[in-house]
């Protein structure tokens, strides 16, 4: 799929080589065992210097060579051990909050193969919480389209097990398309800069830049 490549792509697109002398807060939600974002920051290192990562996910798998691995580049890694929604209901709750519960801030979030496990007030709800949360977005998703389920009844032929096969053609029609994701974006009143995309022949894409982001 080159999911990879995909996210350096879109990860380097919103962030520009970042050398300051504070650490760039990066969070990403349904982070699972933290692995596929390590290839991608091997990657971003060079120009990311100081990273200070949070790995969101409702189960603790990270695991104590994946942070090893995470120190060797520079990035710190904390986990957040908690479902998304309740943190999404902690992060954008819908009563006013006070300045001393006001939520933290990362410069960027990101999630890759997650959203489309969520649909109607759920998704709003982590879309709304990510809005409120970061100036740069990035998610990376199945595409919903007739290829990418054609390819999702082929992984059986690379030896995937029951369960994927099934997990496969069920990831695609949850997916997205055209503007799925833009029409459901929180504008909070300013006009974000966002974009939706297909990137290879399976992944759909979306980032979405404040204009505080461009300052």
């Amino acid at each position: 799929m080159g999911t990879h490549s995909i996210l350096s792509r879109g990860l380097r697109s919103l962030i520009p080589p970042y050398r300051a002398t504070g650490a760039l807060r990066i969070l990403e939600i349904g982070a699972g065992d933290g692995t596929l974002l390590l290839d991608v920051a091997r990657s971003l290192a060079p120009a990311w210097q100081k990273v200070a990562l949070t790995l969101l996910d409702r189960q603790d798998i990270v695991s104590a060579a994946t942070r090893d691995a995470y120190a060797g580049i520079g990035w710190t890694v904390t986990t957040e051990v908690v479902d998304v929604i309740d943190w999404a209901a902690q992060a954008h709750p819908r009563a006013p909050e006070s300045a001393a519960t006001k939520p933290r801030r990362w410069d960027l979030i990101t999630t890759t193969l997650f959203l489309h496990h969520f649909e109607g007030a759920q998704l709003d709800a982590v879309l709304g919480a990510v809005a409120s949360c970061t100036d740069r977005f990035f998610a990376c998703e199945p595409r919903r389209a007739w290829l990418a389920l054609m390819g999702s009844h082929l992984v059986g032929a690379i030896g995937a097990n029951a369960v994927t096969r099934e997990d496969a053609v069920l990831s695609v029609h949850a997916g997205f398309r055209g503007h799925d994701l833009t029409v459901l974006w929180p504008d909070q009143g300013c006009e974000w800069d966002t974009r939706e995309f297909g990137a290879g022949l399976f992944s759909h894409c979306f980032s979405a830049r404040h204009p505080r982001a461009c300052r």
